[in-house]
């Protein structure tokens, strides 16, 4: 739980509107999501990274925790709640991505890691909520983590271009006239706002489809997609006058995510 105050704030409030009996294994997923998105950090050549998420793959086909703490969490909640382990292994793999510094290839293989990663993170929490009423919110969450996790990785973008890691797909690149070595380097280039400009637009394009879908789906499933669901107040302020993403980090106040969360918590979308 302690990690996933500190490193992923938003789900963390997210879980506080979810019954409490639900709880513990929705901080187990998010503490498992907060593990593997630190990998890259903690290493200083891929191979390592490899051979920690294989242990993790191991753990969960094997359900075996040897000792780990967080391990054991995560398999109590595999089990409890019967969630789908090649949902995890699917998660892992597609985490392998963070580790290189290869260029995303184009926006089908971005919206592709986006589902494997935040949009199954979403799908794993509702069927911790509500089992019955989990595939009804599919649709729903592959837009969700969509916007989630192309909001997640503009806010990321000094971090990444500092290390010259590009999440920013090729073609989206070409099409706003530069290249990923480019968008990278130095302050970008000319074409690197424009590019910017498009992710923003792919992610209130999913932002939009997740709002229409979502009004649909019963309050026991709304928990999953709380957090997903500041996006829109994220991206605002990387529109924002003077704002930009290649340079800052945009951030909400804790009162301001405090009162989305609650708003829609409470009226739902």
């Amino acid at each position: 739980m302690e990690s996933v105050r500190s490193a992923d704030r938003d789900r963390y409030l997210s879980v506080l509107y979810a019954p409490q009996d639900k709880r513990a294994a929705l901080f187990a997923l998010y503490a498992f999501n907060v593990e593997i998105a630190a990998v890259r950090d903690r290493i200083r050549e891929p191979l390592p990274g490899e051979i920690r998420l294989q242990w993790w793959r191991d753990a969960i086909a094997n359900d075996e925790a040897q000792g780990h703490p967080l391990a054991e969490a995560l398999l109590e909640a595999i089990r409890r709640y019967r969630l789908p382990r090649k949902t995890f292994e699917d998660y892992l793999e597609a985490r392998v991505f963070d580790l290189y510094d290869d260029p995303m290839p184009d926006r089908n293989a971005l919206e592709g890691y986006c589902g494997e990663t935040a949009s199954a993170l979403i799908q794993l929490a509702a069927l911790v909520l509500d089992p019955q009423a989990a595939a009804r919110g599919a649709d729903a969450a592959g837009h969700a983590g969509c916007t989630q996790a192309i909001t997640g990785l503009l806010r990321l973008l000094p971090q990444h271009r500092a290390r010259g890691q590009c999440f920013v797909p090729k073609d989206i690149l070409a099409a706003a006239g530069t290249t990923p070595e480019e968008f990278v380097a130095g302050d970008g280039g000319p074409g690197a706002e424009r590019a910017v400009a498009a992710m923003i637009a792919l992610a209130r394009e999913h932002l939009g489809a997740f709002q229409h879908g979502v009004r649909e789906l019963p309050h026991s499933l709304r928990p999953a997609f709380l957090s997903a669901a500041l996006s829109g107040a994220y991206l605002d302020r990387m529109e924002g006058p003077g704002s930009s993403p290649l340079r800052t980090v945009a951030t909400l106040s804790e009162w301001r995510r405090h009162w989305l969360l609650f708003k829609d918590a409470r009226r739902g979308w």
